[in-house]
């Protein structure tokens, strides 16, 4: 019987609260994931009152409540907020505990990385392609790196993702394999390449995506530091949209390189008066780098990587 779909109650405990199971940190954890208690019933495919009961069973075991239903869904309650990221770490470490005991056996289930687009693109799926022609029963999930508001940091240090392959962290406590160095370009219209003077950048009109997320901090805190930041940025939330703007010479914008691919005839890049570069690589949390599926991947990634020099020669 699949204990998630009924959460029966635990035995009680020294206290008399009754013992928490991982049946019913999996529901409160998929509850918060999924938004509301209708979207988690629906995606562990259980009614919405056995989901309930299985939180509340929870809840009785705490002492406390740890949701709040509201008109969106739910909010954590300050319980809650203490005790999710343990309910995480303990479904987590039982995940870890089973991979860990059978490493030969045919590596299944799913694999969750937080990338951005354009690393997407040019590294990992390449190295997805490989993954899977070794092991086609690994399941791939990918997540928006520029969702968590850390740049991928923070789904990396809650377990949402098993890896992260992402800019190097700004604080401590992760495990990094940098694999790569990214230089910034600005991308101008056509014939306007080179290399480009301060002035020149602080002159122009400069088109860059949203300034609340963390990619592009660096490119500010760099012109600030040159003094060559421009008084007139437009933020726009579409690289697409950013480039063609570029070509009808609306200004000019700063790109890592790997997120440009092959630009248009009409659009040169042009390089920055002194070097700027973005570090990626590979995010893991200690005690994780050495289960099956994080290494299967972790191998697909740095053979790609080691491939990249010569097919850019060829």
């Amino acid at each position: 019987m699949d204990t998630a779909k009924s959460p029966a109650s635990a035995p009680p405990v020294e206290g008399g609260r009754p013992a928490i199971t991982l049946a019913q940190l999996r529901l409160f954890t998929a509850v918060v994931d999924e938004g509301s208690f209708s979207a988690a019933a629906a995606a562990l495919g259980m009614s919405q009152s056995s989901l309930s009961e299985g939180v509340r069973a929870l809840e009785a075991a705490l002492g406390q409540s740890v949701l709040l239903r509201t008109r969106s869904g739910v909010s954590l309650t300050p319980t809650g907020q203490r005790v999710i990221g343990h309910a995480r770490d303990a479904l987590m470490a039982v995940q870890d505990l089973h991979l860990s005991a059978d490493p030969a056996r045919t590596l299944s289930g799913q694999l969750i990385v937080a990338t951005y687009r354009s690393i997407g693109q040019q590294l990992l799926a390449p190295a997805l392609a490989r993954l899977h022609t070794r092991h086609p029963e690994l399941h791939i999930r990918i997540i928006d790196a520029g969702r968590d508001g850390q740049g991928g940091q923070r789904f990396v240090r809650s377990g949402e993702a098993d890896v992260g392959l992402i800019e190097a962290p700004d604080e401590a406590g992760l495990l990094f394999e940098a694999l790569l160095h990214d230089p910034y370009v600005a991308v101008v219209p056509a014939g306007q390449a080179g290399t480009l003077t301060w002035e020149r950048l602080k002159s122009q009109p400069l088109l860059l995506p949203p300034l609340s997320g963390p990619a592009y901090r660096p490119v500010l805190d760099f012109l600030r530091r040159h003094q060559a930041l421009s008084a007139n940025i437009t933020e726009v939330d579409e690289d697409d949209v950013i480039l063609s703007m570029v070509e009808y010479g609306l200004g000019i914008t700063i790109f890592p390189r790997l997120a440009l691919g092959g630009l248009k005839p009409s659009l040169s890049v042009a390089a920055l008066p002194e070097p700027l570069e973005r570090v990626i690589g590979l995010v893991i949390r200690p005690g994780r780098a050495t289960l099956p599926h994080v290494q299967a991947l972790t191998e697909a990634v740095r053979a790609q990587v080691g491939e990249r020099p010569k097919r850019q020669g060829s």
